[in-house]
Protein backbone atom coordinates (compact mmCIF):
# COMPACT_ATOMS: atom_id res chain seq x y z
CA UNK A 1 0.00 0.00 0.00
CA UNK A 2 1.33 3.05 -0.92
CA UNK A 3 1.73 5.87 1.77
CA UNK A 4 -0.24 8.80 2.02
CA UNK A 5 1.31 12.54 1.60
CA UNK A 6 0.48 14.26 4.30
CA UNK A 7 -2.57 16.82 4.93
CA UNK A 8 -0.48 19.77 4.66
CA UNK A 9 2.39 21.55 6.28
CA UNK A 10 2.34 24.52 9.19
CA UNK A 11 5.11 26.61 7.83
CA UNK A 12 6.81 26.87 4.43
CA UNK A 13 8.36 30.15 4.67
CA UNK A 14 12.08 29.41 3.95
CA UNK A 15 11.57 26.87 1.53
CA UNK A 16 9.21 29.24 -0.08
CA UNK A 17 12.28 31.95 0.40
CA UNK A 18 14.97 29.94 -1.12
CA UNK A 19 13.03 28.47 -3.53
CA UNK A 20 11.88 32.00 -5.04
CA UNK A 21 15.95 32.47 -5.90
CA UNK A 22 16.75 32.42 -9.09
CA UNK A 23 20.02 31.71 -8.52
CA UNK A 24 19.27 28.68 -7.31
CA UNK A 25 18.59 27.30 -10.27
CA UNK A 26 22.87 27.33 -10.88
CA UNK A 27 23.07 23.87 -9.08
CA UNK A 28 20.24 22.18 -10.85
CA UNK A 29 22.58 19.82 -12.74
CA UNK A 30 24.71 18.87 -9.46
CA UNK A 31 21.33 18.16 -7.92
CA UNK A 32 20.53 15.69 -11.03
CA UNK A 33 23.68 13.86 -11.77
CA UNK A 34 24.19 13.55 -7.42
CA UNK A 35 20.72 11.87 -7.96
CA UNK A 36 21.63 9.47 -10.49
CA UNK A 37 25.07 8.62 -9.45
CA UNK A 38 23.07 6.53 -7.16
CA UNK A 39 23.06 3.64 -9.43
CA UNK A 40 19.65 2.70 -8.37
CA UNK A 41 18.11 5.07 -9.44
CA UNK A 42 20.03 5.47 -12.51
CA UNK A 43 18.68 3.02 -13.27
CA UNK A 44 15.27 3.86 -12.61
CA UNK A 45 15.63 6.93 -14.89
CA UNK A 46 17.07 4.93 -18.13
CA UNK A 47 14.45 2.54 -18.11
CA UNK A 48 11.66 4.85 -17.34
CA UNK A 49 12.19 8.08 -18.25
CA UNK A 50 11.99 9.73 -21.74
CA UNK A 51 14.56 12.50 -21.05
CA UNK A 52 16.21 11.37 -24.48
CA UNK A 53 13.78 12.47 -25.96
CA UNK A 54 11.73 15.23 -24.48
CA UNK A 55 14.47 16.66 -21.84
CA UNK A 56 12.70 19.91 -21.78
CA UNK A 57 9.15 18.27 -20.73
CA UNK A 58 11.19 15.85 -18.20
CA UNK A 59 12.71 19.91 -16.56
CA UNK A 60 9.57 21.57 -16.95
CA UNK A 61 7.92 18.52 -15.29
CA UNK A 62 10.32 18.61 -12.37
CA UNK A 63 10.15 22.79 -11.81
CA UNK A 64 6.21 22.45 -11.75
CA UNK A 65 6.48 19.86 -9.09
CA UNK A 66 8.76 22.22 -7.03
CA UNK A 67 6.91 25.22 -7.50
CA UNK A 68 3.09 23.59 -6.69
CA UNK A 69 4.77 22.24 -3.45
CA UNK A 70 6.43 25.20 -2.23
CA UNK A 71 4.12 28.13 -3.57
CA UNK A 72 1.29 26.67 -4.61
CA UNK A 73 -1.81 25.26 -1.66
CA UNK A 74 -1.52 22.62 0.19
CA UNK A 75 -4.60 20.46 -2.01
CA UNK A 76 -2.79 21.30 -4.87
CA UNK A 77 0.15 19.74 -3.64
CA UNK A 78 -1.52 16.89 -2.31
CA UNK A 79 -3.35 16.20 -5.46
CA UNK A 80 -0.32 16.55 -7.59
CA UNK A 81 1.66 13.84 -5.52
CA UNK A 82 -0.98 11.10 -5.54
CA UNK A 83 -0.63 11.62 -9.20
CA UNK A 84 3.00 11.35 -8.70
CA UNK A 85 2.86 8.33 -6.10
CA UNK A 86 0.33 6.20 -9.15
CA UNK A 87 3.19 7.06 -11.77
CA UNK A 88 5.66 6.13 -9.63
CA UNK A 89 4.24 2.78 -8.73
CA UNK A 90 4.89 1.98 -12.19
CA UNK A 91 8.32 2.64 -12.01
CA UNK A 92 10.08 -0.72 -10.93
CA UNK A 93 12.57 -2.95 -11.57
CA UNK A 94 16.02 -5.10 -10.49
CA UNK A 95 16.56 -3.50 -6.73
CA UNK A 96 14.68 -0.43 -7.35
CA UNK A 97 11.12 1.18 -7.10
CA UNK A 98 9.92 4.55 -7.72
CA UNK A 99 8.40 5.03 -4.69
CA UNK A 100 11.24 3.33 -2.03
CA UNK A 101 11.55 5.71 0.97
CA UNK A 102 15.39 6.04 0.60
CA UNK A 103 15.63 6.71 -2.90
CA UNK A 104 13.21 9.50 -2.20
CA UNK A 105 15.00 10.83 0.66
CA UNK A 106 18.26 10.83 -1.30
CA UNK A 107 16.47 12.87 -4.63
CA UNK A 108 14.98 15.14 -2.25
CA UNK A 109 18.31 15.94 -0.19
CA UNK A 110 20.22 16.96 -3.20
CA UNK A 111 17.63 19.10 -4.14
CA UNK A 112 18.07 20.45 -0.36
CA UNK A 113 21.60 20.38 -1.16
CA UNK A 114 21.37 22.39 -3.86
CA UNK A 115 19.53 25.82 -2.73
CA UNK A 116 21.62 25.84 0.55
CA UNK A 117 24.80 25.57 -1.72
CA UNK A 118 23.95 28.45 -4.06
CA UNK A 119 23.01 30.29 -0.67
CA UNK A 120 26.17 29.50 1.05
CA UNK A 121 28.84 28.79 -1.26
CA UNK A 122 28.17 31.21 -4.19
CA UNK A 123 25.68 34.03 -2.98
CA UNK A 124 28.44 33.70 0.40
CA UNK A 125 25.09 34.45 2.73
CA UNK A 126 25.54 32.50 5.91
CA UNK A 127 22.47 30.72 6.15
CA UNK A 128 22.10 30.13 10.22
CA UNK A 129 18.53 29.51 11.29
CA UNK A 130 17.27 29.88 7.88
CA UNK A 131 19.36 27.36 6.77
CA UNK A 132 17.63 25.22 9.53
CA UNK A 133 14.72 25.82 8.90
CA UNK A 134 14.79 25.14 5.36
CA UNK A 135 15.97 21.83 5.83
CA UNK A 136 13.29 21.37 7.86
CA UNK A 137 10.56 22.41 5.81
CA UNK A 138 11.95 20.99 2.74
CA UNK A 139 10.87 17.20 3.67
CA UNK A 140 7.39 18.56 3.17
CA UNK A 141 8.60 17.98 -0.63
CA UNK A 142 9.61 14.23 -0.35
CA UNK A 143 6.74 14.00 2.34
CA UNK A 144 4.61 14.77 -0.76
CA UNK A 145 5.44 12.23 -2.76
CA UNK A 146 4.67 9.73 0.65
CA UNK A 147 8.23 9.61 1.67
CA UNK A 148 7.90 9.70 5.78
CA UNK A 149 9.44 12.72 7.83
CA UNK A 150 11.17 9.98 9.90
CA UNK A 151 13.30 8.70 7.01
CA UNK A 152 14.64 11.97 6.18
CA UNK A 153 17.31 13.39 8.19
CA UNK A 154 15.60 15.51 11.31
CA UNK A 155 17.79 18.91 10.91
CA UNK A 156 20.57 20.31 9.62
CA UNK A 157 23.40 18.21 11.61
CA UNK A 158 21.93 15.11 10.57
CA UNK A 159 21.46 16.31 6.94
CA UNK A 160 25.04 17.28 6.77
CA UNK A 161 26.22 14.18 8.13
CA UNK A 162 23.80 12.00 6.01
CA UNK A 163 24.54 14.30 2.54
CA UNK A 164 28.45 13.91 3.05
CA UNK A 165 28.18 10.31 4.14
CA UNK A 166 25.54 9.46 0.78
CA UNK A 167 28.18 11.59 -1.35
CA UNK A 168 31.17 9.23 0.10
CA UNK A 169 29.20 6.41 -1.05
CA UNK A 170 27.96 6.81 -4.29
CA UNK A 171 29.30 4.59 -7.14
CA UNK A 172 28.50 5.81 -10.59
CA UNK A 173 27.17 3.49 -12.90
CA UNK A 174 27.01 2.70 -16.87
CA UNK A 175 23.60 3.67 -16.59
CA UNK A 176 24.99 6.78 -14.44
CA UNK A 177 27.21 7.85 -17.33
CA UNK A 178 24.88 7.64 -19.74
CA UNK A 179 22.11 9.40 -18.09
CA UNK A 180 24.67 12.41 -17.40
CA UNK A 181 25.59 11.93 -21.14
CA UNK A 182 22.42 12.93 -22.14
CA UNK A 183 21.72 15.93 -19.71
CA UNK A 184 24.79 17.33 -20.82
CA UNK A 185 25.21 16.44 -24.33
CA UNK A 186 21.77 16.42 -25.55
CA UNK A 187 20.93 16.14 -29.03
CA UNK A 188 17.70 17.27 -29.00
CA UNK A 189 19.02 20.60 -27.67
CA UNK A 190 22.13 21.03 -29.89
CA UNK A 191 20.55 24.42 -31.07
CA UNK A 192 20.88 25.36 -27.15
CA UNK A 193 24.72 24.95 -27.51
CA UNK A 194 25.77 27.90 -26.01
CA UNK A 195 23.62 27.51 -22.67
CA UNK A 196 24.27 23.92 -22.85
CA UNK A 197 27.89 24.52 -23.07
CA UNK A 198 27.66 26.60 -19.96
CA UNK A 199 25.33 24.02 -18.46
CA UNK A 200 27.98 21.53 -18.45
CA UNK A 201 31.31 23.78 -17.32
CA UNK A 202 29.22 25.05 -14.39
CA UNK A 203 27.60 21.68 -13.54
CA UNK A 204 30.82 20.05 -13.59
CA UNK A 205 33.07 22.47 -11.44
CA UNK A 206 29.86 22.73 -8.68
CA UNK A 207 30.01 18.83 -8.33
CA UNK A 208 31.96 17.10 -5.49
CA UNK A 209 35.06 15.93 -7.00
CA UNK A 210 34.83 12.27 -6.23
CA UNK A 211 32.01 12.40 -8.01
CA UNK A 212 33.04 14.22 -11.17
CA UNK A 213 36.16 11.68 -11.42
CA UNK A 214 33.44 8.98 -11.43
CA UNK A 215 31.72 10.58 -14.10
CA UNK A 216 34.91 11.02 -16.32
CA UNK A 217 34.38 14.92 -16.35
CA UNK A 218 37.16 17.05 -17.36
CA UNK A 219 38.13 19.50 -14.57
CA UNK A 220 41.21 20.79 -13.48
CA UNK A 221 42.86 24.16 -11.17
CA UNK A 222 42.47 26.71 -14.37
CA UNK A 223 39.26 25.37 -15.38
CA UNK A 224 37.85 26.28 -11.25
CA UNK A 225 39.55 29.89 -11.17
CA UNK A 226 37.46 30.75 -13.99
CA UNK A 227 34.26 29.14 -12.78
CA UNK A 228 34.63 30.92 -9.73
CA UNK A 229 35.74 34.25 -10.67
CA UNK A 230 32.47 34.07 -13.01
CA UNK A 231 30.35 32.75 -10.23
CA UNK A 232 31.83 35.69 -7.49
CA UNK A 233 31.65 38.36 -9.96
CA UNK A 234 27.72 37.52 -10.98
CA UNK A 235 26.89 36.94 -7.49
CA UNK A 236 27.80 40.43 -6.58
CA UNK A 237 25.84 41.78 -9.22
CA UNK A 238 23.03 39.89 -8.44
CA UNK A 239 23.08 40.69 -4.52
CA UNK A 240 22.94 44.22 -5.86
CA UNK A 241 19.22 43.49 -6.81
CA UNK A 242 16.41 44.27 -4.15
CA UNK A 243 14.92 41.02 -3.05
CA UNK A 244 11.66 41.80 -3.78
CA UNK A 245 12.32 42.30 -7.27
CA UNK A 246 14.28 38.81 -7.88
CA UNK A 247 11.79 37.43 -6.32
CA UNK A 248 8.90 39.02 -7.99
CA UNK A 249 8.54 36.84 -11.55
CA UNK A 250 6.96 34.05 -8.45
CA UNK A 251 3.67 34.81 -9.16
CA UNK A 252 3.94 34.05 -12.79
CA UNK A 253 6.17 30.75 -12.52
CA UNK A 254 3.06 29.48 -10.46
CA UNK A 255 0.80 30.77 -12.86
CA UNK A 256 2.81 28.64 -15.93
CA UNK A 257 2.95 25.44 -13.40
CA UNK A 258 -0.45 25.41 -12.75
CA UNK A 259 -1.55 25.79 -16.85
CA UNK A 260 0.95 23.03 -18.11
CA UNK A 261 -0.72 20.77 -14.95
CA UNK A 262 -3.67 21.56 -16.33
CA UNK A 263 -3.01 20.70 -19.85
CA UNK A 264 -1.63 17.78 -18.96
CA UNK A 265 -4.44 16.63 -16.91
CA UNK A 266 -6.44 17.15 -19.69
CA UNK A 267 -5.02 15.98 -22.48
CA UNK A 268 -4.79 12.43 -19.96
CA UNK A 269 -8.39 12.76 -19.54
CA UNK A 270 -9.06 12.72 -23.68
CA UNK A 271 -6.54 10.41 -24.13
CA UNK A 272 -8.12 7.74 -21.20
CA UNK A 273 -10.15 4.89 -22.46
CA UNK A 274 -13.79 5.79 -22.43
CA UNK A 275 -15.78 3.02 -20.30
CA UNK A 276 -17.94 0.81 -22.97
CA UNK A 277 -21.72 1.87 -22.72
CA UNK A 278 -22.78 -2.11 -23.47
Amino acid sequence: MTPQAPAGVRDRTALRLLAAEPAVMLAAGRALLLQVAHPKIAQGVADHSDLRERPLDRLFGTLDFLTIVAFGTDEEARRLGDGLRRLHDRITGPGYSGNDPELQAWVNATLTDAALYVYEEILRRPSGDLGAAYVDQARYVAEVLGCPADAQPADREEFRRYFDGMVASLEVSDAGREVMREVLWSRKLRWLWPAMWLNRFITAGLLPEPVRVQYGLPWGPRRDRVLWFLLRTGAFSYRLVPGRLRRAGVPLVLWRSRRRIARKAERARRTRPQPSSE
